[in-house]
C-alpha cells in the first residue's frame, strides 16, 4: 500500500463485508501502522524481527536461529511475520561504519515497528542494544545465544530478556586430557574477527592453569589455507580444538560448516569442539552447549512477551555445558576406548550390529532358510535320483544303439567287404609284381619304389576301413565332445558308398561350405546318419534303376546345424507319418520297428530335433537339427 484508500470510491450497493474491510485498511494506513493490525483466522498478526550476527548461514548461530524459528511457528497462537537481517560488518576484521545499515532498518520499519526483536549471538546483541533507541525503542528485546561475558549489562532495561550461555573452556580441555591422557599439545583453530579475537584472549586467560601440562598452539593469525596445511602434519599426541572460524586472518569469510569439514578431511589428529551445531561433522565430542535449552527458553520468553508478560519478570541463569556427548564413529577412528569417557556420557551415531539392526528380519530370514534348506535337501535328493535315472537311461540307450549298429553293419557287409577287397587285392597284385621285377638282372628301382608307395596307400585305406568298422561296432558309454558335422557325415557316406553302388543307387552329398561344430557322441550321431541313409536306400529298392537317388546335405539355419536325408521313393503314407518314430512301428516286412525310434532318442539326447515329411516331388525327407557350438 502506498497511500490512503478513499472511502468515497466504494460503489453504492457494494457488499457490506467488503466495505468494512476497506474501512479497516483506511484506518490502519491513516494511523501509519501498515500491517501492524492485520487480521487472520487465528487472531492478530505478530511481527518478529531476528538479527543475525554474521549471516543466516553461519554456524553455530544459524542452527540456533533455525530451531527458534521452527519452535515459534509451531507454538505461536498468532500468525507470525518473521523477518531476518544480518549484521554483515561483524564478519570483517576491520569493521566499517554501521550508519548505513542503521538508516536502512530505520526506513524499513519506520511505519511498521516489530512487536519483538530477537538477536542471535554477541555482535547482533551489541548492535541491538546500541541502536534500539533509534530503531525500535518500544519493542521488547531478547538477547539470545550470547555468551554472558559479552552482554552489555549497563544498557539492559525493563524491556529486555537475556538468554545467555556460559563457555567453560577448562571443562572442554579437561575432557581432552581425560580421554586422551597422552596429549602433549592442542592446536586451537579460531578466526580473526573482533569477536574471535576477544575469545583468543579469554581462552588464554582461562587456560593458564594448564600451562605446565600441555602446550597451546594458536592458529588465529593464520589464513585457513595455512591452517589446513599445518593440521595435516601435526605430531603424535596432538589434538585440534575447534573454537570458531567465521573470518580468517586473511579476511576470508567461512560460512556454514564447510571450513570444519575441510579441516576434518585434512587433519591427522582428532578434533574437539564445545558447540553442538558442529557435532557430527568431525569433532570427537565432550561437554558442549546444546541448542535445545537455549531455543526453548527464547521461544518461551517471546510467546510470553507477545501475550502480555512483562519482560522484566522473565529471568534466566546462563546455560552451561550439558552432559558429554561423543561421536561413536570418531571414537572408533581414533581408537578411543569408551572406558575413558566420563560417567553419564551419551554416545551417538553408534552403528548397530547386523543382528541389532535387523533382528526380526534376520529371524524371518533364518526361518525361511530353514524351510528352504529342507526343500533344497529334498530337491537335491530328487535331483540325484533323476541323475541316476538319466545315467541309467543313457546306458540303456548306448546298449540299444550298440545293438542297432550291429544290425546296420550286417546290412553293410557287402560294402565293407568291397572296401577291404579293393585295397587288399591291389596290395597282392603290387607285391607279386615287385617280386617278379626283383628277379630280373637289373630291376627298375624307381618302379619298385612306386609299387611300394601304392602298397602303403592301399594298406592305409584298408586300415581306415577297419578303423571305421571298429569304431561303429565298439561298445562305449555316451561320450560328449566337439564334432565337425561335415566330416562326420562324409565318413558315414563312405561306409555305405559301396552298398549304394551295388544297388545302382546314386548317392549325392552336398556339404555346406562352412564349419558346422556341434557337441555330442560322434559314433552315435554317425549311427543316426547311417540309419537314415540305409532306410532311404531300402525305400527306393523297387524304383526304376535310373530313378534311384539318395541325397544328403548339410546347412546352417540360425544357431542350428541341419542334416537332411531325402530319397526319390514313394514316400511315407500320410497315416504313418505321425508314427514313424514310435518304437516297434515298421513298414518293412522283416523290420523290428526300432531303427527310427533309436534315431530319435539319440538326437533328443543331443538336445536336437528330427522330423519326417513327404516331398512335393515325391520321396521322404528326414531333417535333423542340432545346436551349434559357438
Amino acid at each position: 500500500m502506498s497511500g490512503r484508500t478513499s472511502i468515497s470510491k466504494v460503489r453504492p450497493g457494494a457488499v457490506p463485508a467488503l466495505f468494512c474491510i476497506a474501512l479497516l485498511f483506511a484506518v490502519c494506513l491513516s494511523a501509519g501502522r501498515v500491517g501492524a493490525v492485520e487480521r487472520s483466522l487465528r487472531g492478530e498478526l505478530k511481527r518478529v524481527l531476528i538479527l543475525h550476527s554474521f549471516g543466516r548461514d553461519f554456524l553455530p548461530w544459524s542452527e540456533y536461529a533455525r530451531d527458534i524459528k521452527a519452535k515459534l511457528e509451531r507454538e505461536s497462537p498468532w500468525p507470525l511475520d518473521i523477518q531476518e537481517h544480518a549484521l554483515l560488518t561483524a564478519r570483517f576484521n576491520s569493521p566499517g561504519p554501521e550508519a548505513p545499515f542503521v538508516e536502512y532498518l530505520q526506513s524499513l520499519y519506520e511505519g511498521a515497528k516489530p512487536d519483538i526483536v530477537l538477536s542471535i549471538g554477541a555482535p547482533a546483541a551489541r548492535f541491538a542494544q546500541k541502536y534500539r533507541g533509534r530503531l525500535f525503542p518500544d519493542a521488547p528485546l531478547i538477547l539470545s545465544a550470547v555468551e554472558h561475558r559479552l552482554i552489555n549489562r549497563a544498557d539492559l532495561g525493563d524491556n529486555d530478556v537475556v538468554v545467555a550461555v556460559r563457555n567453560d573452556f577448562m571443562a572442554a580441555f579437561g575432557n581432552i586430557l581425560q580421554i586422551l591422557p597422552d596429549t602433549k599439545s592442542v592446536a586451537i583453530v579460531i578466526g580473526a574477527s573482533p569477536l574471535e579475537k576477544f575469545w583468543v584472549e579469554e581462552v588464554k586467560r582461562e587456560l593458564q592453569p594448564l600451562g605446565e601440562r600441555i602446550e597451546l598452539v594458536w592458529y588465529s593469525d593464520l589464513s585457513f589455507e595455512e591452517i589446513l596445511k599445518r593440521a595435516a602434519r601435526l605430531p603424535p599426541h596432538t589434538a585440534l580444538f575447534w573454537g570458531l572460524m567465521s573470518v580468517d586472518a586473511a579476511g576470508v569469510v567461512h560460512e556454514s560448516d564447510i571450513a570444519l569439514r575441510s579441516l576434518y578431511a585434512a587433519a591427522n589428529v582428532p578434533i574437539f569442539s564445545y558447540q553442538e551445531p558442529f557435532f557430527g561433522d568431525g569433532p570427537v565430542g565432550g561437554p558442549m552447549l546444546m541448542i535445545e535449552e537455549t531455543s526453548s527458553r527464547t521461544v518461551s520468553a517471546a510467546i510470553g512477551i507477545l501475550g502480555g508478560t512483562k519482560p522484566a519478570s522473565i529471568s534466566y541463569d546462563p546455560i552451561g555445558f550439558a552432559a558429554p556427548r561423543y561421536d561413536w564413529r570418531q571414537l572408533q577412528r581414533w581408537g578411543i576406548s569408551e572406558s575413558r569417557l566420563p560417567r553419564g556420557s551419551e554416545i551417538v551415531f553408534r552403528e548397530q550390529s547386523i543382528w541389532e539392526r535387523y533382528r526380526w528380519q534376520m529371524l524371518l530370514i533364518a526361518s525361511v532358510i530353514l524351510v528352504q534348506s529342507g526343500l533344497i535337501s529334498g530337491m537335491l535328493h530328487e535331483r540325484r535320483r533323476r541323475q541316476m535315472a538319466e545315467v541309467e537311461s543313457l546306458q540303456r540307450l548306448a546298449e540299444l544303439a550298440h545293438a542297432n549298429r550291429y544290425s546296420a553293419v550286417g546290412e553293410l557287409t557287402t560294402s565293407i567287404a568291397h572296401e577291404l577287397n579293393q585295397p587288399l587285392g591291389s596290395i597282392l597284385t603290387n607285391a607279386e609284381t615287385a617280386e617278379l621285377m626283383l628277379k630280373a638282372a637289373s630291376p627298375d628301382m624307381n618302379e619298385i619304389r612306386q609299387i611300394l608307395a601304392d602298397i602303403r596307400r592301399d594298406d592305409q585305406r584298408a586300415s581306415e576301413v577297419i578303423r571305421r568298422l571298429r569304431s561303429i561296432l565298439k561298445k562305449t558309454p555316451f561320450e560328449v565332445r566337439d564334432i565337425e558335422l561335415n566330416d562326420m557325415v562324409q565318413e558315414a557316406i563312405g561306409l555305405v558308398r559301396a552298398v549304394a553302388d551295388g544297388r545302382r543307387i546314386k548317392l549325392i552329398y552336398t556339404p555346406v561350405l562352412a564349419d558346422l561344430r556341434a557337441r555330442g557322441d560322434p559314433i552315435q550321431l554317425q549311427q543316426v546318419v547311417l540309419n537314415l541313409i540305409i532306410n532311404a536306400m531300402d525305400a527306393i529298392f523297387d524304383a526304376d534303376p535310373g530313378e534311384r537317388q539318395v541325397s544328403v546335405s548339410t546347412q546352417r539355419v540360425g544357431n542350428e546345424a541341419e542334416v537332411r536325408v531325402s530319397d526319390t521313393g514313394p514316400g511315407i503314407a500320410a497315416s504313418d507319418l505321425a508314427n514313424v518314430f514310435n518304437p516297434f512301428f515298421t513298414t518293412k516286412p522283416q523290420g523290428m520297428g526300432m531303427g527310427l525310434a533309436i534315431v530319435k532318442t539319440i538326437v533328443e539326447a543331443h538336445h536336437g530335433t528330427i522330423s519326417a515329411v513327404n516331398q512335393a516331388a515325391g520321396g521322404a525327407l528326414f531333417t535333423i537339427r542340432l545346436p551349434i557350438v559357438r
